[in-house]
């Protein structure tokens, strides 16, 4: 049981919804970046999904576009995103961390390599998005093998012949891609997502997590509210390049757990 599947079991028999917060690694530099991601536990974050910096993140919008590029700027590498996850797993064992980000600094790397560096490192989960499930063997099966979930993508295009094939590899949860296009492009509406989760639910007996387009504690209380939680990700990264602190990014984020925590 990995720590994604512990903190799932454990909220699932407190009857809690989980929140899942993204930020970048190394945004806008490694010791501002490290200070807000050790503060996310205690500002009531389930999981934590870790951006991986890459130079053409396809699926992202302008807020975390911009939160890369700062972050390659001030010298971020997949190493130093390793060693990020060393230094936060020195003070918390217990709080998932999920990897998130594009195939190309991970096959640079190598792929056995890297899956040993991660394990080693702390990480329990990866979100690769520019592999579909035809090239598993790629990384999503060594992955598995190796003892980290491999989180799949569905979205509103993921239709019910697509579905199984989504489904077929995946572990740790389900994360629903509440919009069409980017991040951060539009707003997630609960009575949209509603019955996307219920279909997915129907296929799986994975958590399903709903992310995109959630910026607010009210947003986040009605997601998660028809899903077993939510993503919360350019919201939090508009707040940090807006030049707050680290506290205050973290009170933004609490306000942000308390609403699906509510749900």
């Amino acid at each position: 049981m990995t720590r994604i599947d512990a903190t799932f079991a454990a909220l699932r028999a407190e009857g809690k919804k989980a929140f899942v917060a993204y930020v970048m690694a190394g945004d806008p530099d490694y010791e501002r970046s490290l200070d807000l991601v050790r503060g996310l536990p205690g500002a009531g974050v389930d999981v934590i999904e870790l951006g991986l910096p890459f130079t053409d993140p396809m699926a992202d919008g302008e807020t975390i576009q911009l939160a890369g590029q700062r972050a390659l700027e001030s010298g971020m590498t997949l190493n130093r995103t390793l060693q990020l996850v060393r230094d936060f797993r020195a003070g918390d064992d217990t709080t998932p961390i999920v990897m998130m980000g594009y195939y190309n600094p991970i096959y640079n790397h190598g792929v056995d390599r890297f899956l040993v560096d991660a394990r080693e490192a702390g990480v329990d989960g990866l979100i690769v998005v520019d592999l579909p499930p035809e090239e598993d063997e790629e990384l999503c099966l060594p992955a598995q093998a190796a003892g980290l979930n491999f989180i799949r993508l569905a979205t509103p295009t993921t239709d019910d012949t697509r579905l199984p094939k989504v489904l077929q590899n995946t572990s740790g949860f389900v994360y629903y891609v509440s919009i069409t296009g980017i991040t951060g492009a539009a707003a997630a509406q609960a009575g949209d997502v509603a019955p996307e989760v219920a279909r997915i639910k129907a296929a799986t007996d994975l958590p399903v997590i709903v992310g995109f387009g959630i910026r607010t504690p009210d947003a986040a209380q009605g997601i998660a509210g028809v899903a077993d939680g939510c993503v919360v990700g350019s919201a939090i990264v508009a707040a940090q390049a807006d030049g707050k602190t680290a506290a205050d990014v973290l009170s933004f984020v609490k306000t942000l757990a308390d609403g699906a925590h509510r749900a």
